[in-house]
């Protein structure tokens, strides 16, 4: 009996010895909020910057052509009861032709700010998914997710203040 007692002991040493192994090896998780990346690193307010820039020159450019088509309408007004009918119909078409060219400008102007912004951002993205991937292996990381798509999580995974100074660091080398 006390061989079997001792070996019943000696197995359940040994479980409780393995199972303290295992619960000390705990996975390590983190969360990324790329928009916070996005608005608060070094990189994203160069970006953001540079299409505000870009945002106000274009919008100087159609407020200055906005003007001069204000400027066609009073001459317009003013020269009206001089002018021929024909003469009115065609300064007329003449600013609506130039109405609808600020409003085809204006629409090339918004897609051409979107496709300079889809572009910043995603070098942005390859360079966090860089710094993000050597975070991992250097942290031991099983898995860095972003929290766009977390229900929950407790704010001690959230990595994203480590990361934002990384790729600051990374990014004022370049």
């Amino acid at each position: 009996m006390s061989k079997v007692k001792t070996v019943f002991i000696t197995t359940l040493f040994f479980f409780f010895s393995v199972a303290s192994l295992y619960a000390e090896d705990v996975v390590k998780i983190g969360i990324v909020d790329l928009q916070k990346i996005f608005e608060e690193s070094s990189a994203g307010k160069l970006v953001r910057s540079e299409i505000n820039k870009k945002g106000k020159e274009m919008e100087a450019d159609l407020k200055s052509k906005g003007g001069e088509i204000e400027e066609l309408k009073k001459k317009l007004e003013r020269e009206a009861a001089v002018m021929s009918r024909e003469q009115r119909e065609t300064k007329e078409r003449e600013i609506e032709i130039k109405i609808l060219d600020i409003k085809r400008l204006k629409g090339r102007y918004n897609d051409e700010l979107l496709k300079l912004q889809n572009t910043k951002l995603e070098s942005m993205k390859k360079d966090i998914f860089d710094v993000v991937q050597d975070m991992g292996k250097k942290g031991g990381y099983l898995l860095i997710i972003e929290k766009l798509g977390v229900l929950y999580s407790p704010n001690t995974i959230d990595v994203t203040e480590e990361l934002i100074k990384q790729y600051n660091d990374r990014f004022a080398k370049q």
